[in-house]
């Protein structure tokens, strides 16, 4: 009996792109659900990591790779990079057959350039898919569409209302959007499937990408440093310092590399910096904004619970931000658009700024309780009103997501947006 299946906001963008290239590519972390997703679409599959076939098919690969790409298509090929010949087979076969839909691959690493003869441009598009997003788990009722709002910002929302109390938006975050936990019985079996994350990245996979050994305690140390600064612009000076009160013979250079190994797993997700050209007196600050891919990882990082992190909402309040973004990611990506941050040296700011294709964007804050909304909102206000000072082109839409109920528009337009409300 074939095993239900949650559908998720990549599932259409996936077809579509099908249509119109040769093969895709979906990278995205570790059981994130890249493979149960292609497989519904796929119509036969090579699973690399299958221990009884794994040394046959990398025999094959090294021999004549053709022969694993036989098969009805689109093709799903998991976990292709065990195998990187097959990245240039599949470019090849796009080629020589000019059709689209061939192939699906799935990975869970950044390949290693060094290891393929061409780029793919053109005949290979790439997807990003990330850990589920509340609406995709179900927890937001979907009732305030991002994309409509940006179709008609006057849209009235006032009154609607979302079902996520601020108990169970903490264990959403904590739980993470991780597929396989929704499918626990008890809490505390949900919550296992970060806390295993985790250890896999620290015991095992920080050191197989590369076949560099690295230290499971320093690797824990780094990711515990991270999750200290979540959604901050932490220096890479300021998480060394951070590790080097328990690790002290750990260099800026040994540093850059482990953050660079959970750059590649997609264990780490930063966003950069919005650098408008705005003629002001203040420096605008351009370091990245420290993120998780998923929210789960920074809460497993810091040994917290649901329990602990309702008794300090400071703390959540940063996580909060964390689960926002990767679910703005995952909105945002299904409509072409990506994500900035603006800071400056005023502290003047805005969360995120998100972009769209067409030149649409919207400037955000997050904010998990009703007592910072007005804060977030003359944020936005004033950031709004440089922007048009120096002549460029304003915010299509103003908005601040927070934690709470009621969704409703403010007098001067800035759009309240319960998280647990918000849907592509």
């Amino acid at each position: 009996m074939k095993k239900e299946y949650l559908s998720r906001v990549i599932d259409k963008e996936l077809s579509e792109k099908l249509g119109c290239v040769g093969a895709i590519l979906i990278v995205g972390p570790k059981w994130c659900g890249k493979t149960t997703t292609a497989s519904q679409i796929s119509k036969s599959i090579l699973q690399m990591q299958n221990p009884d076939k794994t040394m046959s098919y990398i025999k094959t690969a090294q021999t004549k790779p053709s022969l694993l790409l036989k098969g009805d298509n689109p093709r799903l090929i998991d976990e292709w990079q065990m195998a990187p010949v097959l990245w240039d087979a599949v470019r090849y076969s796009v080629d020589e057959r000019d059709e689209f839909g061939l192939y699906i691959l799935t990975g869970s690493t950044v390949v290693d350039e060094k290891a393929i003869m061409h780029s793919g441009t053109g005949r290979i598009s790439r997807l990003i898919m990330y850990p589920m997003s509340l609406y995709e788990s179900k927890e937001s009722n979907g009732t305030i569409s991002l994309s409509k709002l940006f179709l008609n910002p006057n849209e009235d929302i006032d009154g609607i209302t979302s079902d996520l109390s601020i108990e169970n938006l903490i264990f959403a975050a904590c739980r993470g959007g991780w597929p396989s936990s929704l499918k626990k019985i008890t809490k505390q079996q949900q919550l296992f499937d970060a806390y295993n994350y985790l250890n896999n990245i620290c015991e095992t996979d920080a050191s197989s990408i590369d076949g560099v050994k690295r230290s499971p305690q320093k690797v824990r140390g780094v990711l515990r440093s991270y999750a200290r600064n979540i959604s901050t612009i932490a220096t890479t000076q300021t998480i060394l310092n951070d590790i080097n009160m328990n690790f002290s013979d750990i260099s800026i250079a040994t540093l850059s590399s482990y953050l660079n190994v959970l750059e590649k797993l997609f264990v780490v997700s930063d966003i950069p910096a919005w650098c408008p050209a705005i003629r002001s007196k203040t420096v605008i600050r351009s370091s990245s904004k420290r993120e998780f891919i998923d929210p789960s990882i920074a809460v497993a990082a810091l040994d917290l619970s649901p329990e602990m992190l309702e008794q300090d909402l400071n703390t959540f309040g940063f996580i909060f931000e964390c689960l926002c973004i990767r679910d703005l990611k995952i909105y945002s990506q299904s409509m072409g658009g990506y994500l900035n941050y603006y800071r400056d040296r005023l502290n003047l700011e805005a969360d995120c700024v998100l972009h769209l294709q067409n030149g649409q964007y919207a400037l955000i804050e997050f904010k998990l309780g009703s007592r910072d909304i007005e804060e977030g909102a003359s944020h936005l206000k004033k950031l709004k009103s440089l922007i048009a000072e120096a002549n460029l082109k304003t915010p299509d839409l103003l908005m601040v997501i927070t934690g709470g109920e009621m969704a409703y528009t403010r007098e001067d337009g800035v759009k309240i947006v319960p998280i647990g409300c918000l849907c592509p």
